[in-house]
């Protein structure tokens, strides 16, 4: 058992109810995507202890974009693995099959322009799984770790469940509201990060803070309020609600640029 972990041998049982119950209860006629993705990439990290986790979908011509991240760091390390067109979550998409426990200090040749990117952030092992409806692979769950611990298998299944789970709600918000086909949903989904993502900046520029906090604020005030956050988010956007008017969030915790070489078993 690891001992940094929230989530233990001794509370997993107990985590893992309330964590389906909590998503399951998103698939709803009121669902709100921008809301789920967080609170799913969350989960995740909580389940993984120290790693750091990202939700990249397929766009219509191909390309992988981020739709939600636990951490800036991990959000700015996808762009830089999508820009340049290689990395575990680009192998996992054109393959269909999940990449594992891969230490970057021997992918140097399979990736060669993202692993020296990547440990510059101060990762050390990363793992990708895929978003699959049916046959088709529909994007990718990153993981990227700051140590050299290998997920066990239960580890792997426990988040190959919450990537399917994932796959599921992405697809059902816009089967709910719209009726729409893959490639609209898919297009319907990408779109949301958009949003969420101006009202970041917005907030990030107004409040004088950095980006997680701004998504703090944002969270909390939807929250707070009973509001969904895609509302919150477009009543920024449309300057219906100041930033000034948001309440005051958690303190965010930073994870540090780089890590400590500390190796564990798993």
């Amino acid at each position: 058992m690891r001992e940094d972990r929230g989530v233990t041998v001794d509370n997993r049982e107990e985590w893992l109810a309330r964590t389906f119950v909590e998503l399951a209860d998103t698939l709803v006629a009121d669902f709100d995507l921008i809301d789920f993705m967080s609170a799913l990439v969350e989960r995740c990290a909580e389940l993984l202890g120290s790693a750091e986790v990202g939700l990249a979908l397929t766009a219509p011509r191909g390309e992988l974009r981020v739709m939600a991240s636990s951490s800036e760091r991990m959000r700015a390390l996808e762009l830089i693995e999508f820009q340049n067109d290689e990395g575990p979550c680009r192998d996992c998409v054109l393959t269909g099959e999940q990449v594992l426990n891969q230490r970057l200090d021997g992918a140097q040749t399979r990736w060669p322009r993202f692993v020296p990117e990547a440990r510059d952030a101060g990762f050390k092992m990363v793992h990708a799984l895929p978003l699959r409806l049916r046959s088709d692979v529909i994007g990718a769950m990153n993981i990227f770790s700051p140590e050299l611990v290998e997920l066990s298998v239960e580890d792997i299944n426990l988040t190959q469940a919450l990537a399917d789970v994932a796959t599921i709600g992405i697809l059902q918000e816009r089967a709910i509201k719209h009726g729409a086909d893959l490639a609209g949903q898919l297009q319907g989904a990408l779109n949301s990060r958009i949003v969420i993502e101006q009202a970041k900046g917005i907030v990030a520029e107004s409040r004088k803070v950095g980006m997680e906090e701004a998504f703090a604020l944002l969270r909390a005030h939807a929250r707070s309020n009973r509001t969904p956050l895609s509302e919150v988010v477009r009543a920024v956007i449309t300057h219906s609600l100041e930033p000034a008017d948001l309440r005051e969030a958690p303190a965010v915790r930073h994870a540090p640029r780089h890590a400590p070489a500390t190796k564990r078993s798993p």
